[in-house]
């Protein structure tokens, strides 16, 4: 037998098998590939909504990981279709019309109690103004 027309695939006796080697340090760097591939995709919906409101992010990221943790692949769709929409801010308006009636009422957030007395004491000791009665002729 002649060992020197044996094709290069084929593993001589005395050696490694080069190309059992080469096949395995590619097979761990498309795995390595490939589990990269995943969780950059999987973590997708969680890198859009990073922008926007932390309640969003925060719903985003829990939907993910159910997603990732139940193999339910709805939960990770609902996360992208969250991240894709920008919810309205509703919280800094509500603050600020908040602040605006404190300071319209005077009153701090400690202070309610005293300023309610002090409009209780207040209030019978001003006398309603008697109007004048006037007769109104229709004629």
């Amino acid at each position: 037998m002649a060992p020197h027309h044996l094709p290069f695939y084929l593993a001589p006796s005395s050696g490694t098998d080069t190309l059992m080697v080469v096949m395995g340090v590619f097979l761990i760097g498309v795995v390595l590939w490939v589990g990269t591939l995943y969780w950059k995709l999987h973590s997708l919906p969680e890198r859009m909504a990073h922008k926007s409101q932390k309640l969003q992010f925060e719903l985003v990221a829990v939907l993910g990981l159910i997603s990732l943790f139940t193999h339910m692949h709805i939960f990770w769709i609902a996360g992208l279709l969250l991240a894709m929409i920008d919810l309205p801010d509703f919280g800094t308006p509500l603050r600020s019309i908040a602040g605006s009636v404190e300071k319209i009422a005077d009153a701090t957030p400690g202070g309610a109690e005293e300023a309610a007395s002090d409009v209780a004491v207040a209030a019978p000791a001003a006398e309603k103004p008697e109007f004048a009665k006037k007769e109104h002729s229709h004629a």
